[in-house]
């Protein structure tokens, strides 16, 4: 899973009933690879085919619940190339409580899968990594990350339960432009100046 990274198109960890990882890949052909930590070194996997079929709750395609020799990615090779501060607000605000099919990321991609242009898309997930790994460097990530869900996150589905999806569509472009300046952008040129001293 480690060198999956390339094939990614965005990913998280979040923590399982029994406080063990649980490593969910959202690959760029469209299917959902999921992990969960067995205690043991390694790790089930369920895969399914279609990303639209996870989020929905469907069964999976493929599973095998049993450690194999592959070893447990670091939540940072889950993240790498996939961050995603929405899906990262919500797991800051629910903490425990976390579960990546709740309402919100639920309402939230509905919404993007059939309101926002492929090119909005795409620029989101070209920023929203660097913008998680800056916000997540920061002392104050804690108190941004609820800011992001109280004014995007619960924004946006609000706006979408009551229909207004110019409101949702504009909030959710101008959430990446502001957090791209803040965020993003100070953090690659710190970066670009460390490679280059």
């Amino acid at each position: 899973m480690s060198n999956g990274g390339k094939n990614r198109e965005w990913g998280y960890a979040s923590y399982g009933e029994d406080d063990r990882l649980i490593y969910t890949s959202y690959e760029k052909n469209g299917s959902v690879n999921r992990y969960h930590d067995n205690g043991d070194g390694g790790h089930s996997h369920e895969h399914w085919n279609n990303k639209d079929d996870y989020n929905s709750g469907k069964e999976p395609d493929f599973s095998r619940q049993e450690s194999n020799d592959s070893k447990n990615p670091s939540i940072g090779e889950v993240q790498n190339n996939g961050g995603c501060y929405l899906t990262s607000a919500c797991m800051k605000f629910f903490q425990d409580k976390f579960d990546d099919k709740c309402y919100e990321l639920t309402v939230l991609r509905w919404f993007r899968d059939n309101f926002v242009s492929k090119e909005d898309i795409e620029h989101y997930y070209e920023t929203a990594p660097y913008i998680v790994e800056a916000i997540d460097k920061d002392e104050n990530s804690e108190l941004i990350y609820n800011y992001i869900y109280d004014n995007v996150v619960d924004a946006c589905v609000l706006a979408i339960e009551n229909g207004d999806y110019e409101f949702a569509y504009n909030r959710y472009k101008e959430s990446i432009l502001l957090l791209e300046e803040q965020f993003a952008r100070p953090y690659l040129e710190q970066r670009l100046i460390r490679v280059l001293k």
